[in-house]
């Protein structure tokens, strides 16, 4: 059976878009509206930034712009993730894109007229409006890398441009391959992105599931120069904007819009590679000879270490464990959590061309939405707690802050949301007296929580890093290159313990995360973080939440080290990593004992 399409999924479990326009026509109604407003206010403050009291008419009106920028593009970028095959969608964010490039291009003066005054305007500028202290800071940030003001009007007008190669490798992914489907002792399985990456990739069965990877795997084969060929594209353009911008490699660059130094991406590269390694061959070990597999090898990685002890979760029934699980953070998030659910933020179906994996997306003014795709496995609470994470962090940060202060550092972006996974594992630990249902507990929060995360996308950000030297060595990136790269990573990774199958190294291609700067490596650093403050919790109890929600409401006002130590974390020294590291290694050997 092939998966529904849009039109034929129950309507009850998708997502209500009408909260940010009501239908198509709206957004385009407010497209056009809002390239007539951008339009007025080139005109308006173009060459005329001169006094003070115009700078922050200026903001003022650029603030609001952006907002409602921000409510059309969402609008349109969730109706695309719906189903990338939605003609009408497709459409919609042609015209979309277009004024959002518009917006791009006709207000980048502001910045440039801004940074042409002295500090002492600037900091005038702070004085006279508090609220927009981190907007001019955050100038004063990037103000060594600033170009002419007409070289940054031209790159502002290839925005659309720019995001194309995504756009096409979405296309390619989720509309072009088709995967067919498979028999294994006479059932059919049909195969697609959703269904392998949703059950078929950690099947019990290993037939079932070996065979879904070499047909998954021989799918992909055919496409990897193509691929290949866009992502190069992606890598390009950003070596040439940082060549533009005067950094000294692509990594510097892509930092710098984090505000971290490279010293915390490096070691949280080298030391997961390194001292992580041998705690994760362990589970390896235990996985085989749990489930009596022969030869380990990397298609048998996801499977669970007791498929018996994973209880089938409705959809309904997915609210209670979270709002019990997450009870400790408060009557404020525990109403978030509860409007998520009544008032159509989550889109829980599975449907043809609808986007994989799961995201939540914030936009300012509104509400949090949630994608994922329901299995109806338990695993899937901690996949949804996990994006209810990231929805309580920016409802609570878009409510304190101005639309410049709601975003913080990526490296901190993935914090609120791992911490939900561990609040959700401790719950269920210390309420269940079940050693059986403890060892899945358990066994869940080393496959899900930090394999996803300290293993799945580090394993990425180290494979990242390879192909940026070849990027800043002006090399053209080809599928051999990163066939090889990844492949390397992997077997440093796992060594002899797990055979490195044919068709591994093509696990590049199933990720978008490469197509957003240097974003897989933050997954670790969050979690390292919302594992040291889970802690705390632990420990502490209500003053330790206190201090976590205070945090969330700061956004985007401090810096990523700022913000952790605010969560009582050091994240300057290694203490924070080699204590998760070491409390990964403790968990592996609870499950040795239980099992």
């Amino acid at each position: 059976m092939s998966l529904p399409l849009r039109s034929e999924v129950n309507k009850k479990y998708t997502w209500d878009l009408t909260d940010l326009c009501k239908n198509d026509e709206e957004a385009k109604e407010k497209s056009e509206s809002l390239r007539q407003e951008i339009e007025s206010f080139n005109s308006k403050y173009k060459g005329h930034l001169e006094s003070v009291e115009t700078a922050l008419d200026a903001i003022d009106d650029y603030r609001k712009l952006l907002e409602d920028l921000v409510i059309i593009s969402t609008y349109s970028n969730l109706k695309l993730s719906s189903d990338q095959g939605d003609g009408d969608a497709q459409k919609l964010a042609g015209i979309i894109g277009t004024t959002s490039t518009l917006f791009s291009t006709e207000t980048s003066f502001l910045t440039s007229e801004l940074l042409n005054n002295d500090e002492s305007f600037l900091n005038e500028i702070k004085d006279n409006k508090k609220e927009y202290t981190g907007f001019i800071d955050e100038l004063l940030r990037v103000k060594p890398y600033q170009l002419d003001p007409n070289v940054e009007k031209a790159l502002a007008s290839f925005n659309n441009v720019f995001s194309g190669p995504y756009e096409l490798y979405l296309k390619t992914k989720l509309l072009d391959l088709d995967f067919g489907s498979f028999t294994v002792d006479g059932k059919e399985y049909p195969l697609s992105y959703l269904s392998f990456e949703g059950e078929l990739e950690s099947h019990r069965d290993e037939t079932v599931r070996r065979t879904a990877f070499r047909q998954f795997s021989d799918v992909l084969k055919k496409y990897e120069n193509t691929t290949a060929a866009t992502y190069d594209l992606h890598l390009k353009q950003e070596k040439a904007e940082a060549d533009l911008r005067g950094f000294d490699s692509v990594i510097d660059y892509l930092l710098h819009e984090q505000d971290v130094s490279r010293e915390l991406y490096d070691r949280q590269i080298d030391t997961i590679m390194k001292d992580l390694a041998p705690h994760m061959r362990r589970y390896a070990k235990l996985l085989q000879k749990e489930n009596n597999i022969e030869n380990m090898k990397f298609e048998d990685l996801k499977i669970s270490l007791d498929p018996d002890s994973e209880p089938e979760i409705t959809i309904e029934d997915s609210r209670k464990y979270i709002l019990d699980g997450l009870s400790i953070m408060g009557d404020d998030y525990i109403n978030m959590i509860n409007r998520s659910y009544d008032e159509g933020w989550i889109d829980f179906v599975s449907n043809k061309g609808k986007s994989t994996g799961a995201f939540c997306s914030s936009p300012y003014g509104v509400h949090p939405y949630i994608l994922i795709t329901w299995t109806s496995l338990m695993e899937e609470v901690f996949v949804l707690a996990h994006e209810l994470g990231h929805a309580g962090h920016f409802y609570n940060a878009n409510r304190e802050n101005n639309i410049f202060d709601t975003r913080p550092s990526l490296y901190f972006i993935e914090a609120p949301s791992t911490l939900n996974e561990m609040l959700m594992a401790n719950h269920l630990l210390k309420t269940s007296d079940n050693n059986q249902f403890k060892r899945w507990v358990i066994s869940s929060i080393i496959s899900r929580t930090y394999y996803h995360n300290f293993v799945t996308h580090l394993l990425e950000a180290a494979y990242q890093r390879e192909v940026y030297k070849l990027v800043d060595n002006h090399e053209t990136v080809t599928a051999q290159d990163l066939n090889r790269i990844k492949r390397e990573v992997l077997e440093e990774f796992w060594g002899d313990d797990v055979e490195i199958t044919e068709g591994a190294e093509l696990t590049w291609m199933r990720q978008p995360h490469y197509y957003m700067g240097l974003y897989p490596y933050t997954y670790s650093a969050g979690l390292t973080i919302s594992t040291e403050v889970s802690k705390r919790i632990l420990n502490e109890g209500q003053s330790a939440v206190d201090d976590w929600l205070e945090v969330l409401k700061l956004g985007g006002k401090k810096n990523a080290v700022e913000l952790a130590k605010h969560a009582g974390v050091d994240i300057t020294t290694s203490e924070p990593l080699d204590n998760t590291i070491k409390y990964i290694g403790e968990l592996i050997d609870e499950l040795e004992r239980l099992s």
